[in-house]
């Protein structure tokens, strides 16, 4: 299957590391903002195509399908005009913005007959599956627990008065979004929507969350996410049953899965994954396409939705609001062969050339930032 990437970054060559010990998986073409960057990036893999227009590369005969890993914020326009040309989309996690953003791509892909599939890696795994294949030893589930806290590498920078993508509002980035939905996703597949929510967060004076915890009722369980790019956590994720409860190492991993039963003893039901935690995502998605299937059973529409509703309402209680919230979904960019701009953010903005984007969003940027006493070099970073 041809594949064309978006995004230049360590993400991006994970996927295409594990994507490539599948016999299925070809790498066809690459796209960056910037030629000599989608040059570099496409030379290390021995990609002759490479594009620096969206819809050039959406149109383009030379793919099959499309992985996208570029900022959050990117992912509604940029999948859209690749579901709307016929294109496979990968899309990594969290999908979208919102869930309007994702009602709106799921059914562009349901009308255009392509398979759509959110990249959460973790509940592809051998050992998720696992933890689903074994719930029923615990008895009646009581509680879940989904810990994800890791201090992020950017935010030094930031305490120094550095906004770096990871906490850009613009790029419907934060601790939630980032970290916390790989505590939610595996929730959402194992026991579907909760009935109550109830959020807190620490909000960052750059306008995205630093940590947060969010409790969730069901009928006849509660589940706790904590989730953290501003400190880390080393305690286990775990489902505590009555007969039991499984650990869960890491939960954006999950290498070690382990039950301990009320009476004592232990039961190791870790699977081998001898693959790169990527390999997994990667394979699912290639078969469904194969079989001509719209979506995953497990990273389903569905799922996928209701955790972007999760997300909704917890920012909304913690008062998290992004630029991409209040734009019109109609706003989808049209793009042309010259028309190299920011991937829609800047063609919010109608009637203005590239250059003069350009300045008025980095106006914008830094008004933004100073109105919050913060510093920043000028330089929008992505």
């Amino acid at each position: 299957m041809r594949f064309g990437v978006i995004g230049t970054n360590f993400i991006t060559e994970r996927f295409i590391e594990s994507a490539s010990l599948i016999e299925d998986f070809s790498l066809n073409a690459v796209y960056s903002r910037t030629e000599d960057r989608a040059k570099e990036f496409a030379a290390k893999y021995n990609v002759t195509s490479t594009f620096t227009n969206v819809l050039e590369m959406a149109s383009s005969d030379e793919i099959d399908a499309v992985y996208i890993a570029s900022p959050t914020s990117l992912h509604y326009e940029q999948s859209m005009i690749f579901l709307q040309h016929g294109k496979h989309v990968m899309c990594e996690k969290p999908v979208a913005s919102n869930a309007k953003e994702l009602e709106r791509m799921i059914s562009t892909a349901k009308s255009h007959n392509v398979t759509f599939m959110e990249a959460m890696r973790s509940t592809m795994t051998p050992n998720f599956l696992s933890i689903r294949d074994n719930l029923h030893k615990i008895g009646d589930v009581r509680r879940y627990v989904g810990i994800s806290c890791q201090y992020s590498s950017r935010y030094d920078a930031y305490k120094e008065g550095k906004v770096l993508n990871a906490f850009n509002p613009i790029f419907s980035n934060g601790s939630l979004m980032d970290i916390g939905t790989y505590c939610l996703y595996p929730m959402v597949v194992l026991f579907g929507i909760p009935e109550k929510i109830k959020a807190n967060g620490l909000k960052l004076g750059s306008g995205v969350d630093g940590e947060g915890s969010i409790l969730l009722k069901y009928e006849e369980h509660e589940a706790v996410v904590m989730h953290s790019k501003i400190s880390n956590s080393y305690s286990p994720s775990e489902i505590q049953g009555e007969n039991g409860s499984i650990l869960i190492d890491h939960i954006q991993n999950m290498t070690k899965i382990e039950i301990r039963y009320k009476d004592g003893s232990t039961e190791d039901i870790t699977q081998i994954q001898d693959k790169p935690s990527m390999y997994y995502e990667a394979k699912e998605f290639i078969e469904l396409v194969r079989a001509g299937k719209l979506e995953s059973e497990i990273n389903s529409h569905q799922n996928s939705l209701r955790v972007l509703r999760i997300m909704d309402e917890a920012r909304n209680q913690i008062g998290l609001i992004f630029p991409a919230d209040t734009r019109s979904l109609d706003d989808v960019v049209t793009y042309t062969p010259n028309d190299r701009t920011a991937d829609g953010l800047l063609d919010l903005i109608k009637g203005l050339s590239n250059e003069e984007r350009w300045k008025l969003l980095d106006k914008m940027y830094n008004e933004y930032y100073n109105t919050s006493g913060i510093r920043t070099n000028g330089d929008i970073d992505y």
